[in-house]
């Protein structure tokens, strides 16, 4: 890679990604970002000062130099960028134009600009806003670009498609690196038609990608304040405690589904700290996932539905019996219930329904945001199910549930707490 100096004006600004810890060692500095680390080795004084210049906050490779008592900054620069350590905000006249921030290595650049006239956004390319602005992502990039000036906006469909006051040198730079990055392609129709890329979506090439993705997340999803606010604030209601599990399991299939078997299944899955560790979550005590029983006929236990209070091993009433949003969740999963343990088998006999908070979804609760969440539930699904198989409790794995019906039961809005599955629950050989 061609030193960012060079490549870039004078005006450019470098600094250490986000995410990026710097560390100094006897032999010179290590860079860390999850999974990636990098030794920075036989440093000489001048150049851990620009490392250590770099840390704290945008700099022109000039200011870098100045700050490291006039040395030749470029080398390190350059083995910065070629690992995917550096950020850089172009600018022009003064003002910052956009920003270009690796969370890889970058790819080689490409020989050749992409004709002004076919050029075109990639189909799987997703321009948002957040906090700071505007951001352009893509699934398969190895970087995001965040957008300052808002003259760019109309030029990401190509040089020549809309007029703009933006310096040609800038424009051609900016599809330039529209191209390096993998947000323009060449032929928007070929990129439609290409085998493979045509059978994705771009929401489903992003979650699969989002789910491969190590990283840091969003800024302030780790802020001990952020996080106890996510936390599920506990519903009112007489509680009901869950009995021990016993230490035999009985699994006498067609016995009657009782609160002691369900209370089994919850504590051998879903209770604390054992239930993240397997579904892979960081011990942290807070969980993304919450566990809802929806229960029908449980001996025991009063029809209706609960929260599992999984550090307490109780349930909380959340919704009565003959709540139209609980019969339309118990209603919704007797099809599929039917055909995986009988046609006769109608409702279930309870339900069990995953939610996540929202608050929870980034940080240290859970690297890897939503698509990390989705595998949780799938493991701890399978934890359920396998617990029930031990129990002799016939169990009905569903990808689905009554998303409106949910939040209407819970009283919680979607967007703080979302419906992410269920599993329908009844006595195994029951007909």
């Amino acid at each position: 890679m061609v030193v960012p100096a060079v490549i870039y004006s004078e005006q450019t600004r470098f600094t250490l990604c986000y995410g990026v810890t710097l560390t100094a060692t006897a032999e010179g500095a290590t860079l860390h970002a999850p999974p990636r680390t990098v030794e920075l080795t036989e440093l000489a004084e001048p150049q851990v000062r620009a490392l250590s210049t770099l840390a704290r906050g945008p700099r022109t490779v000039a200011e870098i130099a100045a700050e490291a008592g006039g040395a030749d900054v470029a080398p390190l620069l350059d083995r910065l960028a070629d690992g995917g350590w550096l950020a850089a905000t172009v600018r022009d006249a003064g003002r910052d134009l956009y920003t270009i921030r690796p969370f890889e290595r970058p790819v080689p650049r490409p020989e050749h600009s992409l004709p002004s006239w076919s050029a075109t956004l990639s189909k799987f390319a997703v321009l948002h806003r957040d906090g700071g602005g505007f951001v352009l992502e893509h699934p398969r990039s190895w970087c995001s670009l965040r957008i300052h000036d808002p003259r760019l906006l109309a030029l990401l469909d190509g040089l020549g498609s809309a007029d703009s006051d933006l310096p040609i040198a800038v424009k051609t730079q900016f599809a330039d690196d529209l191209h390096w990055g993998g947000f323009l392609v060449a032929d928007g129709w070929a990129e439609e038609n290409e085998p493979g890329a045509r059978d994705w979506s771009a929401a489903d090439l992003w979650l699969h990608r989002l789910a491969m993705r190590h990283g840091p997340g969003r800024a302030g999803a780790d802020d001990p304040a952020r996080a106890a606010a996510a936390r599920r604030p506990a519903y009112l209601g007489e509680t009901v405690a869950l009995p021990a599990p016993a230490d035999a399991v009985d699994a006498a299939a067609g016995a009657p589904l009782t609160i002691e078997r369900l209370g089994d299944m919850l504590y051998r899955a879903a209770r604390g700290q054992a239930a993240q560790t397997a579904c892979g979550a960081p011990a942290t005590g807070d969980s993304p996932i919450e566990v809802y029983p929806v229960v029908r006929e449980v001996a025991g236990l009063a029809p209706g539905m609960y929260h599992y209070d999984s550090a307490g091993h109780r349930l909380r009433p959340v919704a009565p019996a003959d709540s139209p949003s609980v019969r339309r969740m118990l209603a919704s999963s007797a099809d599929a219930y039917a055909a995986a343990v009988g046609a006769a088998a109608g409702e279930p006999q309870a339900l069990i329904v995953f939610g996540a908070r929202s608050g929870l979804l980034s940080g240290d609760a859970a690297p890897g945001g939503y698509a990390a969440v989705l595998r949780q539930t799938g493991a701890l699904t399978q934890m359920l199910a396998l617990a029930g198989a031990a129990l002799g409790v016939g169990v009905c794995a569903q990808s689905f549930t009554e998303a409106a019906a949910f939040a209407s039961a819970t009283g919680n809005d979607e967007l703080e707490e979302c419906a992410l599955g269920a599993i329908a629950v009844g006595m195994s050989g029951r007909r």
